[in-house]
């Protein structure tokens, strides 16, 4: 490899003009400088705001057909499927774009670098100066200036020289980024740039793991989606982290029910990565995590515990050999990881009972030692967590023992025999002090690898949404120690984590996968936000504040106090979501904290931005649909927080009215808008998972409105004081029977007895005008209908409902706000009124029910949104029989409910720190049933 010193002076000469690139070729990083005086060029202006709706003012034209052999498949996918329309396609309409035309050379003096030049050449009709006619998307039409004036004489040629296909790729990504910000200069800057550019990358292999065994198994278009936005960012490797998630040949129970990935489907990630210069390599499990497979009857006899293999039985290793056999089929390279992290427990289990007692780190190191011969037998280079080499040395499972600093196990004799060739991969999520890395990576040398791994994370696990910032900060210390010229590393991996169900949407990691990338080819420690912006912008389509900011999601209010624990980031909106909505045992922790106020913003804020994303016809950032999670997500937890203490404050000074209102009211709304965030949660999983592991996260959705409906019924029959039985059929069935309505008050609504202040809650029970009184008597007047008959109901366009419901009637029904349920690919649909109401015979018996038709489309549903007025009541299939048996059972068990003593018990803190402690931190809290 050349070094940077020696290759300049074979480079070809530098411009004339002194250059600046939004990445400037000093080693100092990329930051934004200006151009020296006297270049002859205007100096560097700051960068003004460019608005989502504006047009593509800068075109780049790929030479794909004369870019080298080894490029031309990646950079078709590339320019196919970008997110933002920055690529010239052969069918674009004439466009008034500045057009960059992009060359590449291979130039196997660079090494790990690769140079950007910009050359201001005159051109005629597409053909430029030299004679060469290569340019394969040249078109007249689109080299008009911004102002409308045909300029055929000014182009640009962007010539990217790399010695890696990794590189090639990175730097079309910096070209990317530099059209966005030269995009906010002037016509003639945009038309001349001046450009030279030179990085290298700091690691022999800069690696991205993502975990496919938590639930979340990514389609191959998914996996294919994420190693462009790789590509362009400069990554080399993709691990993807399958445990049973893959297909093994004669062993039906692998990946059985769990979405496995099949050779196929492994081989064309691995031609896909290829072709992006990204190499893919297995990370399986050889030791524990593997309580998926072991739970089967026909591997009973390999278990050691329920989640780690038996060492030193012969069927082990044999079974060992043959999964190792199959997963490295799948793929050009012959490196491999091997897992073998917290694999507590080893050597204690069955293992005991059959061999004897033996110390666990002898019996990790023997274990360690016949894989490997199975991989060097093989042709493959393994590597594995070091976790367990640490823990075992200290006797102690807790990753304290794997941080603490005094903790090395090159000081014990049995850890002497760990193979040499075995590479070591140091993990650590945590810290945010460079210092800690060092000296962890020291006692890795110290272990006998002179070149261990160091992995970092973008912390997707337990959390719906990336914490962004303290990804950035702990990376940041990782990658300071990894880059460092005197105990540094080879090699970096990235890895994405789906403990506790993957609710994750891994694309919310991708600010962090850019920020990675960056850090991955400059010296410096910093990474200029301007930087940041424009490359999420230009590479990712989404914008990195708006993405930043739905983070906060886990974070307090800026004036709220905090104790900050920077091992731990918290998880609050997890435990905020799934914590029992009346119990809400974790309500102490932020009782002086105005939450409500808190998500309410960002709920604003992220589904305004989802919105615009998905309505406008152009959009500079359509990543940003992305947005609607959190905001779902935001508006639920508003008006979850602080529920109990509403209710409780109520109950207790007997103000019957008022939890009559909080329940008519905020309880409805959280309902409505949990099963906003399922359907689009739904939708997202479909569209980037396989189906299987969603049942897991459905149970959760699911268990939270039983929980809620069973809540809300209660406070309705202890204000009323009525039985539940009295009050009809539950109102969470209408959500099951996917009629996207909450009923609204009682079915039917009793004697206006409740006292109170409010004069509007206790006409709202007589009804108010809008015809609810009869209504109230259609009810009665079908509920001796139903003993004889059934009532169908569709669960898309058409509603069962009364028989005499007036036109008016059902037009307020249907003049409801209707929510689109997808991820925001199809645009959101204005209010649809319903076509007709038709009557249909319906049942053997002739009897008859309404059916409302509609024209609304299927993956449009009606959301409530004004709770105020009373809506018709679905009546649910059910027969005869049904339903005395559900009144026998009701009439039989059912009392008055005249108290709540799920609010009479005082809660108390779990954590002596209140709020600042909801964290990952489960092995703390005795009843983990509530987080769901």
């Amino acid at each position: 490899m050349s070094s940077p010193d020696h290759h300049a002076t074979d480079s070809p000469p530098t411009p004339a003009v002194a250059a600046v690139s939004p990445y400037p070729s000093q080693s100092g990083g990329p930051k934004l400088s200006s151009i020296p005086e006297g270049s002859g060029s205007p100096p560097l202006q700051p960068p003004s705001a460019i608005e989502e709706h504006d047009p593509i003012r800068i075109k780049l034209a790929v030479e794909v057909a004369s870019a080298p052999e080894e490029l031309q498949v990646g950079l078709s996918e590339i320019i196919i499927y970008h997110p933002v329309p920055y690529f010239l396609r052969h069918d674009d309409p004439p466009s008034s774009a500045v057009l960059w035309h992009v060359r590449f050379e291979k130039d196997h003096r660079l090494g790990r670098s690769f140079e950007i030049l910009s050359n201001h050449l005159a051109t005629q009709q597409g053909q430029t100066s030299n004679g060469d006619n290569s340019i394969c998307y040249s078109n007249s039409s689109s080299n008009n200036s911004s102002d409308g004036n045909n300029d055929a004489a000014n182009n640009t040629v962007i010539t990217i020289r790399y010695n890696r296909p990794t590189e090639a790729f990175r730097g079309l990504g910096h070209v990317l980024t530099s059209a966005r910000m030269f995009e906010m200069r002037s016509p003639d800057e945009m038309r001349c740039p001046a450009i030279f550019t030179r990085e290298e990358a700091k690691f022999e292999t800069l690696a991205l793991m993502i975990d496919c065994s938590r639930n979340g198994v990514l389609t191959v278009s998914s996996i294919c989606e994420f190693l462009r936005y790789m590509a362009l960012s400069g990554y080399s490797m993709l691990q993807l982290y399958t445990e049973d998630t893959y297909k093994v040949p004669g062993e039906p129970f692998f990946g059985y029910l769990r979405g496995g990935y099949t050779k196929s489907e492994l081989e064309q990630v691995d031609n896909y990565a290829f072709a992006l210069g990204i190499e893919v390599i297995p990370c399986i499990q050889t030791l524990g995590h593997l309580g998926q497979i072991l739970q089967w009857p026909p591997y009973a006899g390999l278990r050691d515990t329920h989640e780690v293999i038996l060492s030193r039985s012969d069927d082990t290793y044999k079974f060992l050999e043959k999964i190792i056999r199959t997963i490295s089929s799948c793929f050009r390279s012959k490196r491999i990881h091997i897992g073998m992290d917290e694999a507590y427990g080893v050597g204690e289990g069955r293992f005991k009972q059959i061999f004897g007692s033996h110390d666990s780190a002898e019996v990790f190191v023997e274990h360690l030692q016949r894989v490997n011969q199975i991989c060097i037998g093989l042709g493959l280079k393994p590597m594995i967590w070091s976790d367990m080499l640490f823990c075992l040395a200290a006797k102690n499972n807790a990753l304290y023992a794997y941080y603490d600093q005094s903790n090395n196990p090159s000081d014990l004799d049995k850890m002497r025999g760990i193979p040499n060739n075995i590479e070591l991969v140091f993990w650590d999520y945590y810290h945010t002090a460079p210092e800690i890395y060092k000296r962890k990576i020291q006692q890795h040398r110290d272990l006998g690898c002179e070149d261990p791994w160091v992995a970092g994370a973008a912390w997707t696990w337990s959390r719906l949404w990336c914490a962004l910032p303290f990804s950035f900060e702990s990376n940041r210390a990782s990658l300071t120690s990894a880059k460092d010229p005197e105990g540094g590393v080879n090699n970096f991996m990235l890895t994405l984590w789906g403990d506790e169900g993957n609710e994750c949407d891994y694309f919310s990691a991708l600010p962090a996968i850019l920020y990675v990338g960056h850090q991955a080819y400059t010296d410096s420690t910093e990474i200029d936000i301007n930087i940041m912006e424009n490359s999420f912008a230009a590479i990712c389509g989404g914008d990195l504040e708006e993405w930043v900011k739905c983070s906060r999601l886990d974070e307090a209010p800026s004036n709220a106090p905090m104790d900050i624990r920077p091992q731990m980031p918290s998880n609050m909106s997890k435990w905020l979501l799934w914590e029992d909505p009346i119990l809400s045992f974790m309500s102490p922790q932020y009782a002086d904290i105005d939450l409500q106020s808190h998500f309410t913003m960002l709920a604003n804020n992220a589904l305004y931005k989802a919105h615009t994303a998905s309505a406008l016809s152009f959009t500079r950032y359509p990543l940003n649909r992305l947005l609607r999670l959190p905001g779902l997500l935001a508006r639920v937890l508003a008006l979850k927080c602080h529920l109990r203490e509403d209710l409780v404050n109520a109950y207790r000074t007997g103000d019957r009215a008022k939890l009559l209102e909080i329940a008519r009211t905020r309880i409805q709304a959280l309902l409505e808008a949990e099963r906003e965030l399922w359907l689009f949660h739904r939708t997202r999983w479909h569209r980037i998972y396989k189906p299987f592991g969603w049942e897991v996260l459905e149970l959760r959705y699911g268990g939270l409105t039983a929980r809620l409906q069973t809540f809300y019924d209660r406070i309705i029959s202890y204000a009323v004081g009525a039985r539940v039985s009295d009050l009809g059929y539950s109102r969470a069935l209408a959500v099951t029977a996917g009629l996207g309505q909450i009923m609204d008050g009682l079915w039917p609504p009793p004697p206006a007895t409740v006292s109170g202040t409010e004069g509007e809650s206790a006409k709202s029970l007589q009804g108010d005008g809008h015809g609810y009184g009869e209504m109230r008597e259609d009810h009665h007047h079908h509920q001796q209908q139903q003993q004889h008959q059934r009532m169908d109901v569709d669960d898309s366009d058409n509603m069962v409902i009364p028989d005499d419901m007036s036109k008016q009637q059902s037009q307020e029904l249907a003049d409801r706000r209707f929510v689109d349920a997808s991820d925001g690919e199809n645009r959101l649909q204005p209010p649809q009124a319903f076509n007709s109401v038709t009557i249909t015979l319906d049942g053997k018996d002739g009897s008859k029910s309404m059916q409302l038709e509609t024209s609304t489309p299927s993956h449009i549903l009606p959301v409530l949104t004004n709770t105020s007025q009373p809506i018709a009541k679905p009546m649910m299939t059910t027969t005869a029989a049904e339903e005395s048996m559900y009144r026998h059972h009701n009439y039989e068990h059912d009392v008055t409910i005249d108290s709540l003593p799920e609010l009479e018990e005082d809660l108390h803190c779990v954590y002596e720190n209140a709020y600042t402690n909801l964290i990952i931190d489960y092995g703390r809290v005795s009843t983990p049933s509530r987080l769901g």
